[in-house]
C-alpha cells in the first residue's frame, strides 16, 4: 500500500507532501524494519483481545498418544489454541502495508500463507469440536498439496523467466543444474517438508515460535542477497530478481512471531496450533525455493529437521523391530520423559536453533572467493594514495 501510494502520489496530488519522503522508503532495508515493527506491536497491542476471543471459542483438549506426555501435560488442558491467526493477521497486514505487490512473489506468498492457515485451522477446529485428534493424515497432506503445488506452479512459470530462477544451487560445493520441469514437484515437497517439519516442532511453551525466529531471520537475510545483484555475485549465490522483496515479508514474518511469543512463552497463554505451525514452515519454505536455497534451509533450519528425522525414525524402526529408539517422539518429547525441566529444553532447542541459522550463513560465506570481489574505490582514494607512493619516493 505505501509503495502503491508514493508510485502514485503525482496522481494522487500528493507529490509535493511526499517528495523528501518518497526516495528513503523505496529502500527494501527500512521497509523491512518498519514491517517487523508493525507486525510487532499490532501481535502485542491486539494479542491479549485476540486471546480472550480465542479463549471464548477456541480450547485446545490435551490429545496424546503417550499416556506420560498427557499427564505431563495436564495442567495445559483447555488452553486456548489457534494463535497462529494473529500471526499470521499481524504478518498479512504488515506484508499489505509495506510489501511492493507488484512483485509477484508477494501475492503468492499471502496465497500460500492463507491456503496453509486454513489447513491448519480445520485440523485444529477438529481437535476441539470432535474426538478425532484432528485430520487424518491423509485428508491434511491433500489439503497442503493443494496449496503448495499451486503455489509451485504459479512459482515456476514465474522463474522460468529468471536466466537462474531454475537453478538448484548445492551450497559449499558450489554446484548448479537446471531443474526443468522437475522444479514443480521439487519445490512443493520442500514447502510441504518444512512446513510439517515445524509442526511437529511444535510441541511445548515457545518452542516453535523460538526456532522459527532464528531461522526467520536467517531467510530474510539470505532472500535480500539473492535479490541484491552485487551481494549475489559476491557470495556466488543465484540472482533472482524480485527475491529481495522477499526480505519486508520475511521482517513481518520476524516481528509477528516475536509478538507472539510475548504471549506463548511458559507458561503459555495461547498455542500456535497447526494454524500458525504450517504457515510458518510454509514461508521458510517458499524463501528457500524462492532464493534457490533449499538445501541451506535443511542447515538454516536444523532444529526442525531433526525433530522430523526423530519420528521418521522412530515410527520406521517400530514397525521393523518392534522396539523404540527414543523414549517418545518427536525429539523434545523423548527429553521430557528423561526428566528435563520444558524451560531447558526449550531454551536448548533454541540455542540449537540460533547455532543452525550461523551455520547457515558460515556456508554461504565459505562460498566466497575473495579473487573474484570487486571493489569499488574513489578516484580521490586512489589519487591520494599515489600522492603518498610519489612522497615515500622522495
Amino acid at each position: 500500500m505505501l509503495v502503491w501510494f508514493l508510485d502514485n502520489a503525482e496522481w494522487l496530488g500528493c507529490g509535493p507532501l511526499v517528495q523528501g519522503f518518497a526516495e528513503p522508503w523505496s529502500k527494501i532495508t527500512l521497509r523491512a524494519a518498519a514491517a517487523a515493527l508493525v507486525s510487532f506491536l499490532l501481535a502485542v497491542v491486539f494479542g491479549p483481545r485476540w486471546i480472550a476471543w480465542l479463549k471464548r471459542h477456541f480450547r485446545e483438549p490435551i490429545k496424546c498418544d503417550s499416556p506420560e506426555i498427557c499427564q505431563l501435560t495436564l495442567s495445559k488442558n483447555n488452553t486456548p489454541t489457534m494463535g497462529g491467526l494473529f500471526i499470521v493477521a499481524a504478518w498479512a497486514v504488515a506484508a499489505v502495508l509495506f510489501g511492493n505487490w507488484k512483485v509477484g512473489f508477494v501475492p503468492l506468498a499471502v496465497f500460500l500463507a492463507a491456503g496453509l492457515t486454513a489447513v491448519g485451522a480445520l485440523d485444529d477446529a477438529k481437535k476441539i469440536f470432535c474426538a478425532a485428534n484432528g485430520l487424518n493424515a491423509r485428508k491434511k497432506l491433500l489439503g497442503q498439496l493443494v496449496a503448495v503445488t499451486a503455489t509451485a506452479a504459479a512459482l515456476y512459470l514465474r522463474q522460468a523467466n529468471s536466466p537462474e530462477g531454475l537453478t538448484l544451487h548445492i551450497p559449499v560445493a558450489d554446484y548448479d543444474f537446471a531443474c526443468g520441469w522437475a522444479y514443480i514437484p521439487w519445490a512443493t515437497l520442500v514447502i510441504v517438508g518444512a512446513a510439517n517439519a515445524v509442526n511437529l516442532t511444535d510441541g511445548l511453551d515457545g518452542l516453535a515460535g523460538g526456532c522459527s525466529l532464528f531461522a526467520a531471520a536467517a531467510m530474510t537475510g539470505l532472500v535480500y542477497a539473492a535479490g541484491h545483484a552485487e551481494w549475489a555475485e559476491y557470495l556466488h549465490v543465484p540472482k533472482i530478481a524480485g527475491a529481495g522483496e522477499l526480505t519486508v515479508l520475511g521482517g513481518a514474518l520476524t516481528g509477528a512471531i516475536l509478538g507472539f511469543l510475548w504471549f506463548n512463552c511458559h507458561p503459555a497463554q495461547v498455542f500456535m496450533g497447526d494454524t500458525g505451525s504450517l504457515p510458518l514452515g510454509g514461508l521458510l519454505g517458499f524463501m528457500a525455493v524462492v532464493a534457490r536455497q533449499e538445501f541451506l534451509l535443511v542447515l538454516v533450519g536444523g532444529v526442525f529437521v531433526v525433530e522430523a528425522l526423530s519420528v521418521i525414525i522412530q515410527v520406521s524402526y517400530f514397525k521393523w523391530r518392534r522396539r523404540r529408539i527414543f523414549l517418545c517422539a518427536p525429539l523434545h518429547h523423548h527429553f521430557q520423559l528423561r526428566g528435563w525441566a520444558e524451560n531447558k529444553i526449550v531454551v536448548r532447542f533454541w540455542i540449537a536453533g540460533a547455532l543452525c541459522a550461523l551455520l547457515g550463513a558460515a556456508a554461504l560465506k565459505m562460498q566466497v572467493h575473495e579473487k573474484t570481489m570487486k571493489i569499488a574505490v574513489p578516484r580521490a582514494a586512489v589519487h591520494m594514495a599515489a600522492g603518498n607512493n610519489q612522497e615515500l619516493l622522495k
